[in-house]
């Protein structure tokens, strides 16, 4: 038994070392590349809120201003809409007791059109829905076709990268492992809290002018190529 174990601890060990002289030298890399995207989307978000000391009748008033919220969207052509989020809060006085709750709920719109979003909001605002940001970022579509350029040209950057850390040392090389992370997003621009008498002016001005302008899209290339000996 004993002579069995020590033949099989010798073919392990010797097949441990075939196997650490074999490996070569292992290099860790990361390529980037950027392009731009057309912001060719726009995303608000609505809201209809309520405060008061009784929740039910709250969720109704604000169950009431969404439904019709979504009359009027749903009549658009060319605009999209979600429910977003939906929350009651309770209100706390000094002394930690509940003085009132705060009732709120949400809708996303979506929209390529990005001068009936803007006519729309008013129109909103006319119906006691208040406006809490509006984004405007690349369409899926769009974001996809820069994605894919992008990761094309990331990968070409970490390969030419590649390539010269193995002129330097003079070994061929091959690419062990590949992580690749595409990021680049504007930020939503956030809309002041609106009450009641904020709202009702913001409905009586013009619609506010959008520059739908672009978004940098960058893929990352993260990968560990190994140097033959």
């Amino acid at each position: 038994m004993n002579a069995g174990r020590n033949t099989c601890l010798t073919l392990l060990t010797g097949m441990l070392l075939c196997t650490a002289a074999g490996a070569g030298t292992t290099v860790d890399l990361t390529a980037e590349a950027s392009r731009p995207a057309a912001n060719d989307m726009v995303r608000a978000t609505v809201f209809a809120e309520a405060s008061g000391s009784n929740p039910g009748e709250l969720a109704r008033r604000v169950n009431q201003d969404i439904t019709e919220g979504l009359k009027v969207i749903k009549a658009r052509p060319g605009i999209s809409v979600k429910s977003g989020r939906q929350s009651t809060f309770p209100v706390y006085s000094q002394n930690q007791k509940i003085e009132s709750w705060l009732v709120r709920s949400e809708l996303i719109l979506e929209s390529r059109d990005a001068a009936a979003v803007s006519e729309l909001l008013g129109q909103l605002q006319q119906m006691r829905l208040a406006v809490s940001d509006v984004s405007q970022l690349p369409a899926p579509e769009t974001r996809r076709k820069v994605e894919d350029a992008a990761t094309r040209e990331a990968i070409a950057a970490f390969r030419q990268r590649a390539a010269v850390v193995a002129e330097v040392l003079g070994k061929p090389y091959t690419i062990r492992h590949l992580s690749i992370h595409q990021s680049g997003q504007m930020p939503p621009m956030p809309m002041p809290r609106a009450g009641r008498t904020m709202v009702a002016e913001m409905a009586a001005a013009p619609p506010v002018p959008m520059e739908a302008g672009e978004s940098l899209v960058t893929t990352t290339v993260s990968g560990q190529v190994e140097m033959a000996d």
